[in-house]
């Protein structure tokens, strides 16, 4: 029989989360005013020093942290650690083509696998499992990131990656895999095509999937659950923090416990940047209180949520946040990968185009597609079809060299595309979750 939980501080009063928040906290601040510039700046700017942060209550006397902030100490600037003590490097893409660089110490990938191990555990795994992981490897953190988690308790990895779904489903019959981790839209496609191969659940030994790195909802786990027999489990990440792992669903599945002897989560008016009191909707930020290569400081996710301390059934005392309702921002997710309409503009402005295009995001065999609808330019032979085919495939090749993600050009005529006075509309998302 699987553990309740990996580690006994997932149930430890909240005095005692409150106690090592705030040592760690301390420990945290004054790391960062010591080894990076960027933050002794906006400390000295703001008059605070280290000594000023002695608990969590202190928390919002700190400056926030922003993407753009990675963006302008790219690649490295941010990092408290010496570079021989990194040793690895994730990175995900950025609204101009620039990354976003993150580090491990290895003591941050012991922290990371210890997450993500905790997932795995809140599932109902453990040594005896088959941990098959079909999310991305490579600089995405979501292979790696489940990968190490299941190493820590003690599980088999099969690192199947994604892609080759026929394979992923011979796989699953002859490897005897038990638990399946990938995003939720890959996960229901499997599910289908083990449906459609005429492939028995009795052939199966898959038991709980633990699915992420893309918004899904209740609807979308009852079909994947049905398609393969499984039952399915949420987890949240972002590179910035860590990767998948900073929370994860339990048995209850009424939300996702935070890792709080790692991180402190914080609710806040994403307009005035006031702190929320629990239960209250608003965006969620992260400061990180462990790390050594990438410490943050009350990093803005831009996700909107809410947190709640109510009692759970599986005996957690970490706080839950629940699924993410939207974003503060233009950003968009697909198929795992983080989307800003500004990337897709910068590439259009550096081939010469107009910047006049819209996003058109479905879903077609529960997967996500892309569309890019891009105006022609006035003096553009409308007629010449060879022409047009060469300059789309142009700007496939472009965006999937800066994005990493596939999509469909399609070259309109000019005018097209519908003009705003205020802010331009840019996507059209179609996908029904």
């Amino acid at each position: 029989m699987s553990k309740p939980y990996l580690s006994p501080m997932e149930a430890a009063p909240l005095h005692e989360i409150r106690a090592l928040q705030s040592y760690r906290l301390s420990r945290t601040v004054r790391r960062v005013y010591e080894n990076v510039p960027f933050y002794r700046k906006k400390f000295d700017e703001l008059g605070i020093k280290p000594d000023d942060i002695k608990s969590v209550d202190d928390l919002p006397k700190l400056p926030f942290t922003y993407k753009q902030d990675l963006r302008d100490n790219y690649p490295y600037g941010l990092f408290a650690a010496p570079m021989d003590e990194v040793v690895r490097i994730h990175a995900s893409s950025g609204t101009t083509g620039k990354q976003t660089v993150v580090g491990y110490t290895q003591n941050d990938l012991d922290m990371w696998a210890e997450c993500a191990g905790r997932a795995l555990t809140a599932a109902g795994g453990d040594s005896s499992d088959f941990v098959h992981v079909s999310y991305g490897y490579g600089l995405f953190t979501g292979g790696l990131g489940l990968h190490d988690g299941a190493g820590r308790i003690g599980a088999s990895v099969i690192p199947a990656s994604t892609g080759n779904t026929r394979r992923q489903l011979q796989i699953f019959k002859d490897f005897h895999s038990t638990i399946l981790c990938c995003t939720p839209s890959y996960a229901l496609f499997l599910g289908e095509a083990r449906r459609d191969a005429g492939i028995p659940l009795s052939e199966i030994s898959l038991k709980a999937g633990v699915f992420g790195a893309e918004p899904w909802t209740d609807e979308m786990r009852r079909k994947i659950e049905e398609l393969l027999g499984i039952r399915a489990y949420d987890i949240y990440g972002l590179s910035e923090i860590t990767g998948p792992g900073v929370a994860y669903e339990c048995s209850e599945q009424t939300g996702m416990h935070i890792n709080e002897d790692f991180f402190i989560a914080e609710i806040i008016d994403p307009e005035t940047g006031e702190v929320l009191p629990e239960g209250e909707k608003g965006e969620l930020v992260f400061t990180t209180i462990t790390k050594e290569a990438l410490p943050l400081i009350r990093y803005r996710t831009r996700d909107i949520t809410m947190l709640t301390r109510e009692p759970c059934s599986c005996g957690r005392s970490f706080v839950k946040m629940k699924k993410v309702m939207g974003r503060s921002d233009d950003m968009l997710i697909i198929r795992g990968i983080n989307v800003f309409p500004s990337q897709v503009e910068a590439v259009l402005l550096e081939l010469g185009m107009q910047p006049h295009y819209m996003l058109v995001v479905d879903r077609v065999n529960n997967l996500d597609t892309l569309e890019i609808q891009v105006e022609m330019d006035e003096g553009m032979q409308i007629d010449a079809v060879r022409m047009i085919e060469q300059k789309e495939n142009q700007i496939a090749k472009a965006v999937e060299s800066t994005l990493n993600i596939t999509a469909k050009i399609r070259l309109v005529s000019p005018k097209t595309i519908e003009r705003s006075e205020g802010k331009a509309k840019r996507v059209i998302d179609k996908r029904s979750l």
